[in-house]
């Protein structure tokens, strides 16, 4: 994201009021599967599929980079310190931690969040660890510029801030998931400064969320207080106390249910036992899932995973995903000299602190079969040296198999091109899989970092989703040298879509596309004649050549089935323009100021 330029923020209002905790409700509803755990240090299951030997263990040590307190636990905040102070300014560092909190109440803290660190709670329910204190995310490290907080979460806690108001000043890839804020919530950096976030999910804020100057936001089925203001786009579905719809001014654009969603697995304790639980799928969802007591869905013992280290090989994860087992990989860095293949459906794959897989050989990371009920969540992948065809694959080509009862889910997985050294690929993120739901996603050509040019690293295209009736909730994808989102299948749906086109392109030829000037951020097939998005945005900030001209930012099929609700294209601070929004429709960008031109509805 680059510093750039937004309106002055609303004013912070003094002392913003705490709503009084409501109740549990009486009855819950039904958990299922949580019998018959398995403890993370008991002895391996010993068969796998069809009763055959099983060589890989299940469950297992969580590794050294999983730090696990309970309120008993000395010097908590000495040791959540040390690991901010060494992960801060690590944008492009090695170091991973997931920092996990058992069940309980704990007091006086203030766990700052850096780089590749994500903070959770161990219960059911995020109000069984409850937090005396704040979980921030500020900008120090950056001269109060938030645009580069990527790659950190807060999941699974109550916060009852010390000022009334948790600080959450993040960029893209830091999804706040699951969390109860007990008081207000401030998506900003001290000093107002820039920000470009963002993503909340399945979480209540009983205050104010006060966005400031963040540049875009979603929030997905959740509770808040009030929602202070807005600066270009800020998308709601499924959310209690949300803004009412006003698109253009203000830019919110209200949903009033999600229309699928199944929350992230996360990682829990019963009893001294770790199990994952596993959402159930949602239909037009509103407000949180664990609301009214314990979460409906189904639980499985550590057992049933393989612990991955870092140290394992391509070959030892096929070989525990081949046993039956599912997989979880701990903190680190994971290089792939072949592809991870998924082909039971069921299957999860569930990453702690950021666990990133790098593909050494120009192979594709990871596989998905087109099979039910897949869930892939919580990890990083990151383009290697040699280029890929494709870094993760969501069913094979030509998949059609109908998964609507049981879908696969992509949430908070994270695609990096470049940034950390050289990397390069030609499509990051392929869905061929039908009813497939990416649930927060950040795909994203490096536009600084190591490793970064127009050719250097190399990526033509972000999202391609080839297969029918794909839901995205909370698409962000930007640089990609030609679309950064190409949609070949039918009755495809966004909710949400923030996009820059590459800063880096030498001239108007390096992305001239055919007799268009510019290949559109979101791209919809010309075949195409089911299609609908809300709430979509994409900016243009040519830095190396700013006479560049961008025709438009979106481009569709002109057919009555193909629909777009809240529409922009800014050009920031007047480093190339933008022609027109969709096609040919919309007014242009023009001089430095980074105003907005937008269409309400299209066609």
């Amino acid at each position: 994201m680059p510093s750039s330029p937004t309106p002055s923020p609303t004013p912070e209002p003094s002392g913003v009021r705490r709503r009084s905790l409501l109740g549990a409700a009486a009855a819950a509803p039904v958990l299922a599967s949580l019998a018959g755990a398995g403890s993370a240090s008991a002895a391996p299951v010993t068969t796998g599929p069809a009763g055959s030997p099983r060589a890989l263990p299940g469950g297992g040590d969580l590794g050294p980079n999983v730090i696990v307190f309970d309120p008993s636990t000395a010097n908590i905040q000495g040791r959540l310190d040390e690991i901010f102070k060494q992960q801060e300014s690590a944008q492009f560092g090695t170091g991973r931690y997931a920092l996990l909190f058992k069940p309980g109440t704990y007091s006086g803290l203030n766990a700052q969040l850096g780089f590749y660190t994500a903070i959770a709670g161990l219960g059911l329910s995020p109000d069984d660890t409850t937090i005396n204190g704040d979980v921030t995310v500020d900008a120090g490290w950056f001269d109060g510029n938030a645009t580069q907080n990527f790659w950190r979460s807060a999941e699974n806690l109550a916060l009852v801030p010390v000022s009334g108001t948790n600080r959450w000043a993040v960029s893209q890839a830091a999804p706040f998931r699951r969390m109860h804020v007990r008081g207000g919530l401030n998506l900003a950096p001290d000093g107002y400064g820039w920000a470009s976030g963002g993503y909340i999910a399945d979480s209540r804020i009983d205050g104010t969320v006060g966005p400031y100057s963040q540049q875009q936001w979603y929030t997905r089925d959740s509770s808040v207080g009030g929602w202070l203001n807005a600066v270009w786009n800020m998308v709601f579905s499924g959310v209690e106390g949300a803004p009412a719809q006003s698109f253009p001014e203000p830019p919110y654009t209200t949903l009033e249910t999600t229309p699928v969603s199944r929350e992230k697995p996360f990682l829990y304790l019963d009893g001294d036992e770790y199990r994952v639980f596993l959402p159930e799928k949602r239909t037009d969802a509103r407000g949180v899932s664990w609301g009214n007591g314990t979460p409906r869905g189904t639980s499985l013992p550590l057992t049933r995973f393989y612990v991955a280290k870092p140290a394992d090989s391509a070959a030892t994860l096929n070989q525990a995903l081949e046993e039956g087992l599912h997989l979880l990989l701990t903190p680190g860095i994971y290089h792939l000299d072949r592809t991870v293949d998924v082909k039971r459906a069921g299957t999860v794959v569930l990453g702690l602190g950021y666990a990133t897989l790098i593909p050494d050989n120009g192979v594709t990371a990871l596989k998905v079969a087109d099979v039910d009920g897949v869930r892939l969540a919580g990890f990083l992948v990151d383009a290697g040296p040699v280029n890929s065809a494709t870094l993760l694959e969501v069913g094979p080509e030509g998949a059609s198999a109908d998964h609507s009862a049981n879908p696969t889910t992509v949430q908070d997985v994270f695609v990096r091109i470049g940034g950390a050294g050289p990397g390069k690929a030609t499509t990051s993120l392929v869905v061929n899989s039908r009813h497939t739901i990416v649930d927060h996603t950040w795909v994203w050509r490096a536009d600084h970092g190591d490793g970064v040019g127009w050719e250097t690293n190399r990526a033509d295209y972000g999202v391609v989703v080839n297969g029918d009736d794909v839901l995205i909730t909370g698409l962000f994808v930007e640089h990609f040298n030609k679309y950064d989102v190409q949609w070949n299948g039918e009755r495809g749906r966004t909710v949400f879509f923030q996009n820059e086109k590459a800063y880096d392109a030498p001239d108007q030829a390096a992305i001239q596309n055919g007799s268009v000037k510019g290949y559109a951020a979101y791209k919809v097939g010309d075949d195409v004649t089911e299609h609908e998005g809300w709430g979509l945005g994409s900016y243009c900030y040519y830095n190396v050549n700013p006479s560049i001209v961008q025709h438009h930012g979106f481009a569709a099929p002109n057919r009555s089935g193909v629909r777009f609700h809240g529409l922009l294209v800014v050009s920031l601070g007047g480093n190339g323009q933008y022609e027109c929004v969709i096609n040919d429709t919309g007014s242009p960008t023009s001089g430095t100021d980074t105003v907005p031109s937008k269409v309400v509805q299209y066609p």
